[in-house]
């Protein structure tokens, strides 16, 4: 069972290969996320990843890994505080700040950092899992 305060760490990145897929899948073929040529000349000097692909690996970590299998996503509330660049190892950080036994729910704090501690992504996600609230 999970309880209040139990936390869980996760490190990833993505590739570029990783952006172009989910630009084709969404369609969202913005050349911020894209075009190196069009990045250069945009205050962030390179592509930025799309913030959603950014934030997957919260749905990724919920499904498999923290709860887990099982687990229900119910809502999700985010803000995009720094952009994300491909081939950067950052840091999705997890800690249940409630739950509710009556209804096997919980709200999980996230935020996806940078190697220097800089928040990228922050939000509250909550989550129904029978087995673990």
């Amino acid at each position: 069972m999970l309880k209040i305060g139990d936390k869980f760490n996760y490190k990833f990145s993505y590739t570029q290969a990783d952006v172009e897929l989910f630009a084709r899948v969404t369609g969202d073929n913005n050349p911020i996320h894209i075009n190196a040529d069009y990045a250069k000349n945009t205050p962030f000097g390179r592509p930025i990843m799309h913030g959603f692909l950014s934030a997957a690996v919260f749905s990724k970590v919920f499904g498999t890994l923290f709860p887990g299998e099982g687990t229900i996503y119910m809502s999700q509330e985010m803000k995009f505080r720094a952009p994300m660049f491909v081939d950067v190892e950052y840091i999705a950080e997890f800690e249940v700040i409630s739950h509710n036994p009556d209804k096997h729910s919980g709200v999980i704090s996230c935020k996806i950092v940078n190697s220097e501690g800089k928040e990228c992504i922050t939000g509250e996600a909550l989550l129904k899992h029978f087995e673990m609230f």
